[in-house]
């Protein structure tokens, strides 16, 4: 009997079994980027954990439906509506216009997500694309007696909405006194968390760069209003699973919870899956700390992309992950291990093929039993390296299993090529095997060191010798 998809519940506060609304396909949302600056490691730690949910779906037998949005416009510095818009600050930061800033940064983002083998949403949809539909569910949320005007935007009223607060916890009354008094620019709001819809372009917003028509007048729109607006148009108007960060529960996601449903009456997201925060030495991540880093960091640094995917997944997507470079440092070492032995299994494999149907099945079901519970990749991984150190495993069915099992890590293992080995290294190396039979052992040696100097080296193994080319470092050594 298949192992059923155990997926904890924000929502709800507890695992649940996971099954789509409408088999196999799974309906996937993520919350995208804000493309106003550098895509940095907590993004990455972020979309890398949302990688890992699509691939073990797909894993089980799914399809994935998976839309990602951009944010290009409307997600001001404080996600309570106040402060100035984040593409207009970035604009002035980087000195760009808004749409350069938002088309740079939106390449930068995809740069470093192929950096790190993340798999491409099958529709990414800019906001500045959907204003439209943005309008038309604004319209419809302002016929149902849900909105009301102000002179500077039309904002959602959360008190005719009697279920806010259910994603967080936190009833109404509690956000309204939580909520800081300075942060309610606009006059004529009722409730500090009434968010805004759609803001005019006047007062503080009078010279934005972005703008429309609309019945409310020259403006642009909310940034909670995108993603109802998208994801309603791309997949319905309940979504199986909608992923994000875990500082989007209390405003961003409790508020596309309140207008998605106060508009169409029915549940929104049946499952929210939200990843914890990742900190640096312990810190919060600042540029004012010295500690926001990004692909770039880790690339002048001769980190391998990959080694930082290795990193996230030591640690269970809900739990908090303290980044250090000797962590990296050490998930580099591992990653480079896991590739040198994949190297050796394909040499190995090259001699004897037999495989271990019992075997693979076995290590398989272990490794499902971890994955299928909650994302617990940390207790998958412990079974790859299982796996990778088990004398009793043929190397055909070693390089079948980590080969299965990559499909959720999204290491590229499957990737690694065996070098070419010349003629003239195979042919020293089967004279060397024959004087070890014979038990000299001395001259072996000479042979050893003739082929390292050549610049291979050769390992013993319980299932015969390996050559492998040596690393640039171990040359240099030479």
């Amino acid at each position: 009997m298949k192992k059923k998809f155990i997926l904890y519940n924000t929502l709800t506060r507890k695992k649940e079994i996971f099954e789509p609304l409408n088999p196999p396909v799974v309906t996937l949302y993520t919350c995208g980027p804000t493309v106003y600056d550098y895509t940095h490691i907590g993004h990455m730690r972020t979309y890398t954990n949302n990688d890992v949910l699509r691939r073990a779906l797909e894993y089980y037998g799914y399809k994935v439906n998976h839309v990602m949005n951009i944010t290009d416009v409307g997600h001001l510095t404080d996600d309570a509506d106040s402060g100035e818009d984040k593409l207009e600050k970035g604009a002035k930061k980087h000195k760009k216009t808004v749409w350069e800033v938002a088309e740079y940064f939106t390449d930068y983002f995809f740069k470093t997500m192929h950096a790190l083998n993340i798999k491409r949403p099958t529709v990414v949809c800019k906001a500045t694309d959907h204003v439209k539909e943005m309008i038309e569910l604004i319209k419809k949320l302002e016929e149902k007696g849900y909105t009301y005007e102000t002179d500077e935007a039309i904002y959602f009223d959360v008190s005719k909405f009697k279920d806010y607060g259910k994603l967080s916890g936190q009833s109404l009354e509690e956000k309204i006194v939580g909520a800081r008094e300075e942060v309610h620019v606009d006059p004529q709001k009722k409730h500090p968390a009434d968010f805004s819809l759609w803001f005019k372009r006047v007062g503080r917003f009078k010279n934005h760069t972005m703008h429309w028509d609309s019945p409310w007048g020259d403006g642009f729109p909310g940034w909670h209003i995108e993603c109802s607006a998208m994801s309603m148009k791309y997949l319905g108007e309940t979504i199986d699973i909608h992923a994000g960060g875990e500082d989007h529960i209390p405003v961003h996601h409790e508020n596309e919870i309140a207008q998605s449903e106060a508009a169409t009456d029915k549940q929104f997201v049946r499952f929210w899956f939200h990843n914890a925060h990742l900190v640096v030495d312990g810190k919060k991540m600042s540029k004012s700390l010295g500690n926001f880093y990004t692909l770039d960091d880790l690339l002048k640094r001769n980190f391998d992309p990959l080694s930082a995917r290795l990193l996230f997944l030591q640690t269970h997507y809900r739990q908090q992950l303290n980044f250090t470079w000797q962590a990296l440092k050490s998930s580099q070492n591992a990653l480079e291990n896991l590739r040198d032995k994949v190297q050796e299994l394909l040499f190995l494999v090259q001699k004897d093929k037999s495989e271990d149907k019992k075997l693979f099945e076995k290590y398989k079901k272990k490794f499902q039993s971890f994955v299928f519970d909650d994302l617990n990749m940390p207790r998958a991984l412990s079974v790859l390296w299982e796996v990778v150190d088990s004398p009793e495993i043929p190397p055909k069915t070693k390089l079948d299993l980590i080969y299965d099992f990559d499909q959720v890590l999204g290491l590229k293992l499957s990737q690694i090529k065996l070098p070419e080995i010349p003629k003239e290294i195979l042919k020293l190396a089967e004279e060397r095997k024959k004087l070890r039979k014979n038990k000299k052992f001395e001259e072996a040696d000479k042979i050893r060191e003739e082929i390292r100097k050549k610049g291979y080296e050769i390992v013993d193994t319980e299932r015969g010798y390996v050559i492998k080319a040596q690393s640039a470092k171990r040359k240099s050594q030479n």
